[in-house]
């Protein structure tokens, strides 16, 4: 993104050591309420979580090699990532998350309102996969994203600039 988002969040790119301990704590944080049903023991749920993230690191390391990877700052401390692949036809949300205490407070939409912003700006789509039963997605609804795929588990949702109901005070 060109300009941080408001002078208390920003961004910084995905690089130092400690950043995949942090990527893994913000990445668990989204599983917490999915896996507090299965019978599984601390260490159990550990291992499969450390193993589902360096799954979906790799995934997305290989699937979207010109994305760029950062980390949210809220106040100078992390509160999230986010990945973002800029593309001719495109702007991809790879993935947003936040650790739970930046939740509900509107960094989410502050940011989501930024991006559209920017496709604004380039007269491009942005585009998101979003899981059926995701909390989030009355946030991409009330911005203006539609559902246009169905795939698997996932809904590909779009939000275009010159669609209707985009108006320039929505995003």
């Amino acid at each position: 993104m060109t300009t941080p988002f408001t002078s208390r969040t920003s961004l910084r790119p995905v690089s130092r050591d400690d950043d995949r301990e942090l990527l893994y704590q913000i990445y668990a944080s989204t599983r917490t309420e999915e896996l507090s049903v299965v019978d599984w023991d601390d260490a159990q749920k550990e291992t499969f979580l450390r193993f589902q993230f360096e799954a979906q690191r790799r995934y997305y390391e290989e699937q979207f090699p010109d994305a760029a990877f950062d980390i949210i700052l809220h106040e100078g401390e992390p509160a999230g990532r986010l990945y973002i692949d800029r593309r001719d036809d495109e702007i991809r949300l790879v993935d947003i998350a936040l650790l739970p205490d930046f939740r509900g407070r509107g960094l989410g939409g502050e940011i989501l309102a930024d991006l559209l912003g920017e496709g604004r700006g380039a007269g491009l789509p942005v585009r998101i996969h979003v899981e059926h039963n995701n909390p989030a997605m009355r946030l991409y609804l009330r911005l203006g994203f539609v559902k246009i795929e169905e795939q698997g588990v996932y809904h590909l949702m779009e939000w275009r600039p010159d669609a209707p109901g985009t108006a320039e005070g929505r995003a």
